[in-house]
């Protein structure tokens, strides 16, 4: 018989998930399980100076300006992003809490080191 040990993968969380956190988590992940809002958070995080303005994000795609505003609304809703109107035009910051939030989920931990499983291999 020949033992073998497969290195697993580090856990990607402390501890199982509250009822609340997951909840919480739950809503921020289906607002961004939707493309286009998946887009608008990488635009608006990605622009220099850390917010854009709603002109700078409708231009990028073949959408009605009511249909990106009902999108920025899903993702300002989930604690996501925040606005701030200044004259015409809202311009839009991300919550780097809430989304570093959502990142930890699946950020493995560095700190554990891999578990091992050894399995015994038997000849055929």
């Amino acid at each position: 018989m020949t033992a073998v040990t497969i290195q697993c993968c580090a856990p990607i969380a402390r501890e199982p998930l509250s009822e609340t956190d997951a909840a919480d988590l739950a809503v921020m992940l289906k607002a961004v399980a939707d493309p286009v809002r998946l887009r608008l958070l990488s635009m608006i995080g990605s622009h220099a100076g850390g917010e854009a303005c709603v002109c700078d994000l409708t231009d990028s795609f073949d959408l009605t300006a009511p249909t990106i505003s009902h999108h920025l609304k899903v993702l300002r809703t989930a604690g996501l992003i925040d606005g701030e109107r200044r004259g015409t035009w809202v311009y839009y910051r991300i919550i780097p809490e809430a989304v570093n939030k959502l990142g930890a989920l699946f950020a493995p931990l560095t700190e554990s080191a891999p578990r091992s499983v050894e399995l015994a291999l038997t000849p055929a």
